[in-house]
C-alpha cells in the first residue's frame, strides 16, 4: 500500500487535474445557475488523514454548512462539500434574489437551495473524476447540515460509516463581487482509492 507521502509526491499532479476540472465544471455550473460571471482560483489539493481535515479548514467551533452524500457503483465512499457561513448566505441570497446582507437563519427553502447547489457542485467533481477514470460513480441523495465544523466532520463516520482513513481535499475559491470559499472532500474506501489510481494508469 502506498503511503500518503508517496501519493502527495507522485500523484499530486493527477489529483490536481481532478481538482482543476471538477472546480472548473462547478464554477461554470454555479455561474449558469446564478446568471453571474464567476472567476475561480487554482484549487489547492491535498491528500491527508481524515482526522486532519478539521484543522485544515479552520476552527472546530466555526459554524459551517456541510453537504454530504455517499458515493457508489464502481467506487464506494463518501464526499462532502463545505462552505463557510458567509459563502453559503451569499450563494443562497443570489439564488433567492435577496439583498446580499440578508443573514437570517436558513429556513427549509434555503436548505433545499443549498442541497441543490451541493448536488450541482458534487456532480461537477464526480463527473471530472468519472471522465478521467472511465469509472461509473453515482452520488446518493445529499444531506445538509449547518453546525460547528467539528460536529459536521464527525457526521460521515456516523452517517455513512467512515470508509477510509484518508481523504482527498480540494479547496476552491470562487469569486464574483464576494469571495466564496468551498472545500470538496472525497473519502474513498481503501479499495476504491486504489481503483481510482489504477484507472488513471498509476501503479499502486
Amino acid at each position: 500500500m502506498i503511503s500518503l507521502q508517496e501519493v502527495n509526491e507522485k500523484y499530486i499532479d493527477v489529483l490536481k487535474e481532478i481538482g482543476n476540472i471538477g472546480a472548473g465544471n462547478a464554477t461554470t455550473a454555479i455561474a449558469n445557475m446564478l446568471g453571474l460571471r464567476i472567476d475561480m482560483s487554482v484549487p489547492q489539493v491535498q491528500f491527508l488523514p481524515v482526522e486532519e481535515i478539521g484543522s485544515s479548514i479552520g476552527a472546530e467551533d466555526d459554524v459551517i454548512v456541510g453537504i454530504m452524500l455517499g458515493v457508489e457503483t464502481d467506487i464506494e465512499g463518501s464526499m462532502m462539500f463545505l462552505l463557510d457561513m458567509d459563502s453559503a448566505h451569499h450563494l443562497v441570497n443570489r439564488l433567492m434574489m435577496r439583498p446580499d446582507d440578508y443573514a437570517e437563519e436558513f429556513d427549509e427553502m434555503d436548505l433545499s437551495a443549498i442541497k441543490e447547489i451541493g448536488n450541482i457542485i458534487a456532480g461537477s467533481y464526480l463527473s471530472a473524476l468519472s471522465g478521467l477514470t472511465n469509472l461509473v460513480i453515482t452520488p446518493t441523495v445529499p444531506f445538509v447540515a449547518v453546525d460547528m465544523a467539528a460536529a459536521i466532520l464527525s457526521v460521515p463516520a456516523v452517517q455513512f460509516g467512515m470508509f477510509g482513513d484518508n481523504a482527498l481535499m480540494i479547496k476552491t475559491e470562487f469569486s464574483d463581487e464576494l469571495k466564496i470559499n468551498g472545500y470538496f472532500i472525497l473519502m474513498p474506501e481503501e479499495d476504491s482509492y486504489e481503483k481510482i489510481l489504477s484507472a488513471l494508469g498509476l501503479p499502486v
